[in-house]
């Protein structure tokens, strides 16, 4: 698979299932500084952008700041421990390191997903962990940073991502594009950001990668369902 040079994989909600801690510390978060939470359905659709863009919706200019401190002293001493791994991910992984280099880019920010990661026992796996700072706040920007840092080509790279801000990062930076469906994201809008391949399960990007069938894509105007294509390869 010469045609594909490295892996780049979202975190929380494509690795990592982290939407019981994501959502106490957004709850936490509105309650230290006096402001009633949002319901369920509005936090849940907080767990895709940038912390910065999810509380620019509900909170004053001069409040971010503090908000996003409070959150991130709670995830890190709380949250990061209530979250899991989706099945099979060490296996994924696993088998996919032997072959292609492999990298986080995360909007969380580094030293959390750094922690993340040990505390799961996949770091080892992944070449660079790449998360946001005050210099790279979007997913293109940490995209960019992992790129630069490894010379790599952004037409041999491939994200995996679960939301539509993984797919915009994607096509602002050149990069293939395949999206799955497990995690926050909203399907019809990961299609709506026309994915070069989408995935259903694990073992449908562990199919496509170990067996060789990635490079061999389809139109991008043709989604290629991972799961349908190798059950007739098969």
């Amino acid at each position: 698979m010469s045609s594909i040079s490295a892996i780049f994989f979202d975190l929380d909600g494509t690795l990592v299932d982290s939407s019981i801690g994501i959502h106490n510390g957004f709850t936490y978060t509105f309650e230290q500084l006096g402001v009633t939470s949002p319901d369920a359905k509005t936090i849940r659709g907080f767990m895709r952008p940038p912390l910065e863009t999810s509380f620019t919706t509900c909170l004053p200019t001069e409040q971010i700041e503090q908000a996003i401190q409070l959150y991130r002293s709670y995830y890190k001493e709380k949250g990061v421990y209530e979250a899991q791994l989706y099945p099979h991910i060490k296996d994924l992984l696993e088998e996919l390191a032997k072959q292609f280099p492999l990298y986080i880019t995360t909007t969380k920010n580094t030293p959390t997903a750094v922690d993340m990661t040990s505390n799961f026992e996949i770091d080892h796996f992944f070449d660079g962990i790449y998360g946001s700072s005050p210099q790279a706040l979007h997913k293109a920007d940490v995209i960019r940073q992992a790129l630069e840092t490894h010379h790599l080509a952004p037409e041999t790279v491939v994200i995996i991502g679960d939301t539509k801000f993984d797919m915009i990062g994607a096509q602002e930076t050149g990069l293939k594009k395949l999206a799955v469906t497990w995690g926050f994201g909203e399907e019809k809008d990961l299609m709506d950001y026309h994915p070069d391949w989408i995935a259903h399960q694990t073992e449908d990007i562990f199919k496509a990668f170990t067996e060789e069938r990635l490079s061999k894509k389809t139109p991008k105007s043709s989604i290629l369902d991972l799961g349908v294509f190798l059950s007739v390869l098969d």
